[in-house]
This record gives structure tokens, C-alpha cells and sequence, in this order.
């Protein structure tokens, strides 16, 4: 299933993504090291990607992880990623949306096109009633592209998410099914 934007387009990703995904990261590692948490050895091999695509899909198939590439119309190269994680149904219908992008695309307008594409993906097809982000405070960049996309601020969650090794504090971030800002 492809979600079609202007700029951009996002697929699942699959096992033939494998190579793309693996450059993608090894030509950002020290940029995305910087906003994630840290790596282990494998995780910068062919093998580790292969794995982390296929653990992906069978946490789709449970309605639990959805994970996009994010491609560039123009070129059909792969320059991000985007997921859901933590999806829970029952009284809260809602997820976590994570997402980055190749260092030499930022600014440009595509994340804020990804995350409206997979809000109304999560909205439409997967009926969620909230998604929620979070951001560090300093990154005022995707704090911007969550807001252009419909977000609100509604706090910070103190030393919440352990990056590069040390725990941070995060801006959360919120969208709700069919209310607007």
C-alpha cells in the first residue's frame, strides 16, 4: 500500500528495501544518534535491517508497529522513516508516531507531508482516536512539522525517553481523530 503525497510517498517497508534502509541509516548515523537511542553493532548490517523489517511486520500483522518508508516522488529513493508504534485498541485507540529523515532533506517540507499522510492513514484506515509524539524541546524543527500538521503541545514528560544514552525530556505532542487545532 502506497499513501501518495505531492512530494513524498510512503510504503510498508519490505525485505527488497533492505539495502536502502541500511544506507539510509549508516549515511545519517552520527545526525540521527543525536534524536535515538543508541545502536548496537548489528543494527548497522544488512542482516540487522533484514531483521528489524521482517520483527516490524509481524508486529503489523498484530496490529501493534506500522512502519513506512518515506520516498521521494522524484527519485523514488527512500529518504526517511515513519511508524506508529504502541498501538492499543480497546478504550484508547491510539499510538505513537516516531519518524526521521536523511539530514540533506530536512527543511524542505517532506516530513510534514509524511506525518499528515500517516495521521489520515491512522485516522481512515486504522480508526485510532489519538496519536502522540514526542520531541525534545531543543528540536524546534520537527516540533514545527508536528504543529504544521496538526499537533498541540500538551507537556513535558521529564527524563522520558533514554537517547544516545542519557535520558531526556520530551515535548509531548498531540492529534485527535476529528478534532482540529
Amino acid at each position: 500500500m502506497d499513501l501518495k503525497g505531492n512530494k513524498i510517498f510512503l510504503k510498508f517497508l519490505e525485505t527488497s528495501d533492505t539495502e536502502a534502509v541500511l544506507n539510509l541509516e549508516v549515511e545519517n548515523k552520527n545526525f540521527f544518534q543525536d534524536y535515538g537511542p543508541l545502536r548496537e553493532g548489528d543494527f548497522y548490517t544488512l542482516e540487522g535491517q533484514r531483521n528489524r523489517i521482517k520483527r516490524n511486520h509481524e508486529a503489523m500483522e498484530k496490529d501493534l508497529y506500522y512502519d513506512f518508508g518515506v520516498y521521494q516522488c522524484e527519485t523514488n529513493k527512500l529518504i526517511g522513516l515513519i511508524h506508529l508504534s504502541g498501538v492499543v485498541r480497546g478504550p484508547l485507540q491510539s499510538a505513537w508516531l516516531g519518524y526521521y529523515l536523511d539530514k540533506n532533506h530536512n527543511g524542505k517540507g517532506y516530513m510534514t507531508e509524511a506525518v499528515k499522510l500517516i495521521v489520515s492513514y491512522a485516522f481512515e484506515q486504522l480508526n485510532l482516536h489519538r496519536i502522540e509524539a514526542g520531541v525534545m524541546p531543543h528540536n524546534v524543527g520537527s516540533i514545527k512539522v508536528l504543529e504544521k500538521a496538526g499537533f498541540l503541545k500538551e507537556g513535558i514528560a521529564r527524563k522520558n525517553v533514554k537517547i544516545n544514552g542519557k535520558w531526556e525530556d520530551h515535548q509531548t505532542l498531540a492529534i485527535i481523530n476529528g478534532i482540529s487545532s
